[in-house]
């Protein structure tokens, strides 16, 4: 982080010269030296020196000038009341931002007003609704290497910049842990190669991330901030122990696991504004502490900056669920939008969200990145999902049930942190009051995953009574003016507000009385915050004033008077209010104290109630878009008018496609031209699978497939300049991930394999590709192609067949029909596209022109000639030399031609290649 967020370049020749406020000022920058330090002065959050140079430019507010006695130097500043909005625009340049509040009353301290940082803000640790862009899990991940120098606590204890991992790329085996701060979600994994874990960063899709001594920092992409921490939260004992605070013994044998959960508590624990010097478990320096008004605590300080919220944390092996890797995810665009066609939805995720809430949300996003490989887990979703397909009513309820859910996951975890208001608790409340009610709509429910769900349904009936006898209906925002808690809760809090009631009652009363005793009709009581309650009497009545008047406040045309009776009710109701405002945040801070001693039941109540919002999703998709039950776990990959589920929404017209592999057919050669549907045809194959093995029912009038262990894609690709790797080097590198980790039970999608090189050498990359995922790894492929000398493939290796996409070309014109067929295509129809395009005609006419002159259409094949062959037809020319007849027998094959067709070009030397071409010319020329 650059220094200048430390301390400021240009600083008092001495110490001890600043003034006490802006030595507290440098003091939190020294301790938060790689955070960017917002200090509040007020009602704002100050930057001072170059650190407020940066604030001014980031955020676009006014650069002012601030003097004292060591000088002039620079400040600006953002309203409190709406930080949130300008903290994102920092958290979006790279910085992370520690927020320093007061800690102190002001009114109360006759010095300088004590400061605290109470919480780090980063990418990966947001908590706050106004950050939190979506309903989606915001992971901060951790990464440890158990390779040389691993260990911190056998190296220096200096922070390690930028998280660069110092160290080197490191060896394995490694520890992944990742926690989202605002629900409490907290996953460990561990693999011994690299590749696995980008696999798993791929899948989770971290914000932010520290890294360990020894483990590689350019594993995370480009979108994830690498943040520092110290190296001895990393150290195994200090680790373990915190793990353990946490979650019990879990018996986690991995060290580097350990010490990657232990170090992202620690760091967690540090953005809650715990010791940013990771020390000890439950030392007083991780106390959490707040100012005048905010949520910490009944005197403002938690105990401690533990995360009382956090989920049980959930070992996993990565083997236990279908691998989507970031590549993958791209791909088939599960999750983001290659392209935007207006307002449809473009992603998989969009086309299935039928979810009633953000706990629904969250786990479908959870369901689709990690779909399982266990058949009868599989199948125990997919009953839940067939039974609220087939009951409309049930699922219209719950639908409607669910609607009403708040995010209670995020909501527990502010009310653990001391961050929940009145507001947040009521709609904890709301959210119980719908449980019974989803019991009851469970009542006769007969998949066994439904009435699992609803015999754990938990209403936490105590919290909700809690919560109903001391919150009021509709509370104030502001948690220190009173409106929050019900009188009646607390008999002291009845009391106060009684004596407030009955002093206002009697004021109100007192005007009529007034202007009665003396007979001035226009006589006013009023109130203002700085005068308090006065009697107002216009200049020309002041005669009639009694003696018992006293003179408050003299105006342009009246003057405002006490009585002392008046002012002992004044005194009274000051008094009763002041002490009940005092009394209700103490009695809410208490409240808020017990509810968040049920976390835990809390947060099984949210994964229940999301996991019944996936049921109703997937059963309201699978209705109203003709969704069919797959068969999961048979021995073929069999659909029936399969269709894409994204690109059947986008478009006025789709024709669905059957898709068959089975143990002696795997390996399908795609070919057609582009536009005809060969890339849609290949996504809705994986797709079928990922939504299968997530829970879901698939688009087709039948589906038997399966279980697939992983999707591979090399489908599209661009180049990586910052990386220095072109596009062609990217393919090649995706296509070398495919041929080591592809397995016989992973569906592989090859598109364009071979097609960033010369024609020769694509060719020649694609065969081999070809015979070595037939022969050596056996997958389920779809392999897409224009070298349509690729499709003899088919007559050498049993398991490979080739696949067509038809066309019809009707008075020159040529309409693409999107229908897959045995066999292989004629043409690629390039030219035919580019028109389509929209490429002038003129350029169009000339590309033709040229292809006539090759003496080739536009597959490679001889033109027309005089004895009416036409390349528009779709034929395929056999592999066999000995072949007599072309097209299907409708000319004898030319002398030239059986010469061409005889020749194996993928598996000829340069020299023969050579030699072959002079011996073809010269027959030609004779």
């Amino acid at each position: 982080m650059d220094a200048a967020l430390g301390a400021p370049a240009k600083m008092a020749e001495r110490e001890e010269d600043l003034t006490p406020m802006m030595a507290q000022y440098f003091e939190l920058c020294r301790e938060y030296d790689d955070s960017l330090v917002l200090f509040q002065v007020g009602d704002f959050y100050e930057a001072f020196c170059e650190a407020a140079e940066r604030v001014a430019r980031i955020c676009e507010i006014t650069l002012t000038k601030r003097e004292d006695s060591t000088g002039e130097y620079a400040m600006s500043g953002i309203p409190i009341d709406n930080a949130e909005s300008y903290i994102e625009r920092l958290l979006e340049s790279g910085y992370r931002v520690a927020v320093a509040d007061q800690v102190e009353d002001p009114d109360e301290v006759s010095g300088v007003v004590d400061r605290a940082v109470t919480r780090v803000v980063t990418p990966g640790t947001l908590t706050e609704d106004e950050l939190l862009r979506s309903a989606d899990n915001n992971y901060v991940a951790c990464l440890t290497a158990d390779g040389p120098g691993g260990d911190a606590s056998t190296r220096d204890t200096s922070r390690a910049g930028g998280g660069a991992g110092a160290g080197g790329d490191g060896d394995g085996p490694y520890g992944l842990a990742l926690l989202d701060v605002s629900t409490g979600d907290c996953y460990a994994t561990g693999a011994d190669r690299l590749d696995s874990i980008a696999d798993e960063l791929g899948r989770f899709a971290p914000a932010e991330a520290i890294v360990g001594p020894a483990a590689p920092a350019d594993v995370f992409d480009g979108d994830c901030m690498v943040s520092p921490y110290e190296r001895t939260a990393f150290d195994a004992e200090r680790a373990r122990e915190r793990v353990e605070a946490y979650f019990g013994d879990l018996g986690l044998a991995d060290e580097a696991e350990v010490r990657a959960c232990g170090a992202l508590l620690a760091y967690a624990e540090y953005t809650r504004g715990g010791n940013p010097d990771a020390g000890d478990i439950g030392d007083d320096s991780t106390a959490e502490v707040a100012g005048p008004g905010s949520t910490a605590g009944d005197d403002g300080v938690d105990d401690t900056a533990t995360l009382d919220y956090i989920n049980p944390l959930t070992r996993y092996d990565p083997r236990e669920y279908m691998l989507l890797d970031r590549v993958a995810l791209e791909s088939l665009e599960l999750f983001d939008r290659r392209a935007v066609h207006g307002d449809r939805a473009l992603t998989l995720v969009d086309a299935l969200d039928e979810t009633a809430c953000a706990l629904g949300r969250r786990k479908l996003d959870d369901w689709l990145r990690r779909p399982l490989l266990d058949e009868d887990r599989i199948a125990a979703r997919h009953d839940a999902v067939a039974e609220l397909t087939g009951d409309v009513t049930l699922r219209e309820d719950l639908h409607d049930l669910l609607d009403d859910v708040y995010d209670i996951e995020r909501l527990i975890s502010r009310v653990a942190r001391g961050r929940a208001t009145a507001r947040d608790l009521r709609s904890l409340h709301d959210t119980l009051a719908v449980v019974p009610d989803v019991e009851a709509a469970l009542a006769d429910a007969d998949s066994a995953t439904l009435v699992e769900l609803r015999e754990h349904l938990d209403p936490l009936t105590d919290v909700r009574e809690l919560i109903d006898e001391a919150i009021q209906r509709d509370p104030d925002a502001d948690l220190t003016e009173g409106g929050i808690v019900e009188p009646d809760f607390d008999e002291e809090l009845a009391e106060l507000r009684a004596t407030e009631r009955e002093g206002k009652a009697w004021i109100d009363d007192l005007e009529a009385g007034e202007r009665e005793r003396t007979g001035i009709d226009s006589l006013k009581v009023g109130h203002t915050s700085v005068h308090g309650y006065y009697i107002e009497v216009t200049d020309p009545n002041l005669d009639s004033v009694p003696d018992d008047y006293q003179r408050r406040q003299t105006l342009k045309n009246s003057e405002r008077f006490v009585t002392p009776e008046l002012r002992e009710r004044e005194d009274e109701i000051i008094r009763a209010e002041d002490r009940a405002d005092d009394l209700e945040y103490e009695l809410f801070c208490a409240v808020r104290r017990d509810v968040a001693e049920e976390s835990e039941r809390v947060q099984a109540l949210a994964d229940r109630l999301a996991r019944l919002d996936v049921f109703v999703s997937f059963a309201s998709v699978a209705a109203k878009f003709d969704y069919t039950r797959p068969a999961v776990g048979a021995d073929e990959f069999e659909v029936a008018a399969g269709r894409h589920p994204v690109v059947e929404r986008t478009e006025e017209r789709f024709v669905p496609n059957d898709a068959h592999f089975d143990d002696e057919h795997f390996f399908a050669v795609v070919t057609g031209p582009n536009m005809s549907g060969k890339s849609t045809y290949m996504r809705q194959v994986a797709l079928t699978s990922v939504l299968a093995q997530a829970g879901s029912f698939v688009p087709a009038a039948e589906a038997r497939l399966p279980v697939v262990d992983r999707v591979f894609t090399r489908v599209g690709a661009s180049d990586d300049i910052a990386g220095g790797r072109s596009t062609f080097m990217v393919e090649m590198t995706e296509l070398a991930d495919i041929l080591t980790n592809a397995t016989e039970d992973s569906l592989v999608l090859l598109d364009e394999v071979g097609r960033g090189t010369s024609t020769a050498d694509g060719l020649a990359i694609a065969r081999a590709v070809t015979e070595h995922v037939h022969d050596e790894v056996g997958a389920t492929t779809l392999f897409a192609t224009h070298h349509h000398e690729l499709t003899a493939i088919a007559d050498d290796l049993s398991g490979v067949f080739n696949l067509h996409f038809e066309t019809e070309r009707t008075d020159g014109e040529v309409a693409f029909e999107h229908e897959v067929a045995p066999g292989a295509a004629a043409a690629s129809y390039g030219i035919e596209v580019a028109k389509l395009a929209g490429v002038p005609a003129e350029v169009v006419d000339r590309s033709r022109e040229l292809l006539g002159e090759s003496g080739s259409d536009e597959r490679g094949e001889p033109a027309a000639d005089a004895n009416g062959y036409d390349p528009g037809e779709n034929v395929r020319v056999s592999s066999t030399a000995d072949e007599e007849t072309r097209g299907g027998g409708d000319r004898p094959a030319s002398d030239l031609e059986r010469k061409l067709v005889a020749l194996d070009v993928a598996t000829m030397t340069p020299l023969e290649a050579m030699n072959a071409l002079a011996e073809l010319k010269e027959s030609l020329d004779e």
